[in-house]
């Protein structure tokens, strides 16, 4: 099976979630990537429970397809097997706050120096250049700074965390991906690679269009349950009778129509356009109305209605039930001893196949003799390497 991205190699220097997420997105569609680790500290997503057969399945999931190759990289050994790999494996991914890689001597200048048409892409929270771009942060940080977090949660309570890391994976892991892919196509024009700067604090402060669009426009600051999408209309959360939740998004004319009709809620239609406080007079009568009934109900009655309002499901529920079910979502792949791990998939469908990596993530080091073999190094040349800590043991 011939897979999108399989002449493309990349070296990964990244770690945790941000930068793993988005070279797991691009060894699914097939490029060839390297995992460096640090040999004495290896990458803090190892430890991540639960555990199947040894390796952490977060872990295992968001490093699947790529090898395994630890590195000392303060030593002249290690960085001498980056400088031959970068002849070859022509795209490098890094992580680490600005300076450095530099520091290491495997900056963007340095090893372009090797290959000039390196294509090397910095993700960082906050970017290679500013005030904040040597300062440590992390998701809850990048969304509070991007302003986004103002007009989210609550006006009693105030922000409110999400159960997934939108900036890390929205902002940064994805805007990797598209970068690194749009640099390649740039290659492949004009023969020329390029450094890409990555922040992850951009990139989340550009996901709020609507809210950024309009503030721009006339100046009026976004607040928590005033707008369209945050609160502010019926769109909305709903707890049901058995204390689970529904989701209501009945935006445009008609869906918000047949919503009103099924829940009996016909005098909102003329309150479409109230002002604010009798929107919440509504928003009570609607969760009045679906507080008084389970969920099953609610599921039942919109079943077969479009209305844009589906049951909050736990991650259980969603992964027994369609649309999950019926997207081939769910897949099972084995590590390097055959054991099995079932992740979740690949979202890029294509019509030539749904393409994700056939390895999970491996232990530490667990490719470091297959790939110092591919560079020449003999056997007695490795255990040296071994020896004086420039690689680690597998």
């Amino acid at each position: 099976m011939e897979y999108p991205l399989q002449d493309i190699k990349i070296l990964d220097f990244t770690y945790l979630l941000p930068g793993p997420f988005g070279t797991m997105m691009l060894a699914d569609l097939g490029a060839d990537i390297i995992k460096i680790e640090n040999s004495t500290n290896h990458d803090l997503m190892r430890m991540v429970p639960p555990y199947v057969d040894g390796i952490s399945a977060a872990y295992a999931h968001i490093n699947r397809g790529k090898k395994s190759l630890t590195l000392n990289l303060k030593k002249k050994e290690a960085r001498d097997i980056v400088f031959q790999l970068v002849k070859d494996y022509d795209i490098i991914v890094e992580q680490f706050r600005p300076g450095v890689m530099e520091k290491l001597g495997l900056g963007y200048p340095q090893l372009k120096a090797i290959n000039e048409k390196i294509i090397y892409c910095s993700l960082t929270g906050y970017g290679q250049t500013g005030s904040y771009s040597s300062r440590a942060g992390h998701d809850i940080n990048y969304m509070a700074l991007s302003g986004v977090e103002s007009f989210s949660g609550r006006k009693d309570s105030g922000p409110a965390l999400s159960g997934i890391q939108v900036a890390d994976i929205a902002g940064g892991s994805k805007n990797l991906v598209i970068s690194v892919l749009a640099a390649c196509i740039q290659r492949l024009r004009t023969g020329r690679g390029d450094f890409i700067d990555i922040s992850i604090t951009d990139g989340v402060f550009s996901m709020s269009l609507f809210s950024t669009a309009g503030f721009l426009a006339d100046g009026e600051e976004p607040s928590a349950e005033t707008g369209m999408l945050n609160g502010g209309t019926i769109y909305d959360f709903y707890r049901t009778s058995d204390q689970r939740y529904l989701s209501v998004g009945p935006i445009e004319p008609k869906f918000f129509q047949s919503f009103c009709e099924i829940t009996g809620c016909e005098h909102l239609l003329s309150l479409a356009a109230s002002n604010e406080n009798t929107m919440q007079k509504s928003k009570r009568d609607v969760a009045e109305v679906i507080a008084s009934r389970p969920l099953s109900y609610w599921v039942e009655k919109f079943r077969n209605c479009d209305a844009c309002v589906e049951p909050v499901y736990s991650l259980s529920e969603s992964i027994a039930n369609p649309p999950i079910t019926e997207r081939d979502m769910i897949i099972s792949i084995t590590n390097e001893t055959g054991t099995t791990f079932r992740q979740a998939a690949s979202p890029i469908k294509f019509a030539s196949g749904n393409y994700h990596a056939a390895m999970a993530g491996s232990t530490p080091g667990y490719h470091n003799r297959d790939i110092l073999a591919s560079l020449g190094y003999s056997e007695s040349e490795i255990m040296t390497l071994i020896e004086n800590g420039a690689i680690g043991t597998t």
